[in-house]
């Protein structure tokens, strides 16, 4: 089979070809495993940050990708979930122990043997791979191939983020950075909290505007002040100025949620901006985010279907891999990148 592998740290800067496509032998489905026919593979940020070792892989080399859809062809000896044809998709997470208090307590996320598709095990840059048929999940009807791949990743950790605001109907909520996690959240706000007002802080005009398009109240820049304070914000970029500003447009009392699986090297002049009675005093609290649960998967697959949420896609071919990750890396970006594979 083709795939594409990630066989060093490499810097974006200095390439045209992060990635090197090669012939691989197809893997077998052993045990409770099943092997897919990947159809679709969503693009996401996470790759630039394997590629340029912030959130480097186990091993080299590797398949990245870990929004992958595709459809069951093979079961392994012991797997029994899905018919053959059934089209099912993978998620970040990749696997767990199943054994220790996180795992017992629906918290796999925290799991000390947690395991991320396309870092620590290959993923769906593939024509092929193999996972646990109990870390696939069945894809609705609704939606298309392409529609369901940014779904398992952009739209579960949103999803996650704003469980963790903790935020009640016509509450104020931020949002940091306007990528394909945030457009998202913006879609299941308007359907799960229809008198909650949001308001986004984008660097992009484009950005900007696509989130006013979305129904967003307000857009501004990542450090200009909102309207008024907000009750809840969630955090997706990858840097961390737009914390100050995000602490600052907090109401006392507020929760600032941080969407981010890493944050690039602090700026130490950042820390002496921060004033605490401004940023912190009067109860704000602050909450990271850690990988998704197949519970977060699964709840919302389901509910975009209900709502309906259709993301916003861009589709490269197989062979413009590289070029996709380089738009991303340049922020051409409007909602969600998805690569077709077969």
């Amino acid at each position: 089979m083709k795939a594409y592998f990630i066989t060093r740290i490499n810097n974006l800067e200095k390439t045209e070809t992060p990635l090197t496509i090669a012939d691989f032998e197809q893997p077998r489905p052993t045990s409770n495993e099943i092997l897919i026919k990947v159809s679709v593979c969503g693009i996401c940020h996470t790759e630039l940050d394997e590629i340029e070792g912030r959130t480097p892989p186990a091993s080299f080399p590797i398949i990245p990708g870990h929004q992958v859809i595709g459809r069951v062809i093979e079961n392994g000896p012991d797997a029994r979930r899905f018919a053959i044809g059934t089209r099912v998709g993978v998620a970040w997470i990749f696997s767990a122990c199943g054994k220790c208090s996180y795992c017992l307590s629906d918290q796999e996320n925290l799991c000390s043997q947690f395991r991320a598709t396309g870092r620590d095990a290959n993923g769906g840059y593939a024509e092929y791979m193999t996972v646990n048929e109990n870390f696939a999940y069945p894809i609705p009807g609704i939606f298309t191939d392409a529609e369901a791949a940014p779904l398992l990743c952009a739209g579960a950790i949103g999803y996650r983020s704003l469980r963790l605001t903790n935020l009640r109907d016509s509450q104020k909520l931020g949002l940091t950075g306007f990528g394909a996690s945030a457009h998202l959240v913006l879609k299941m706000v308007r359907h799960r909290y229809p008198q909650t007002p949001i308001y986004v802080f984008a660097r992009s005009k484009n950005e900007q505007s696509f989130a006013r398009e979305l129904g967003a109240v307000w857009a501004g820049e990542t450090n200009e002040p909102a309207p008024e304070l907000l009750d809840a914000i969630i955090d997706t970029t990858p840097v961390w100025t737009p914390i100050v500003a995000a602490l600052k447009n907090l109401k006392p009392g507020g929760r600032l949620v941080i969407n981010a699986i890493r944050k690039e090297n602090i700026d130490k002049s950042i820390l002496t901006t921060i004033d605490y009675p401004e940023h912190l005093w009067l109860e704000k609290e602050i909450k990271s985010v850690a990988n998704v649960t197949r519970r977060d998967v699964a709840e919302f697959l389901k509910l975009a279907a209900e709502i309906p949420i259709k993301p916003e896609i861009e589709i490269y071919p197989f062979e413009k891999a590289n070029q996709a990750l380089l738009d991303l890396k340049r922020r051409h970006v409007r909602g969600a990148k998805v690569l077709q594979i077969n």
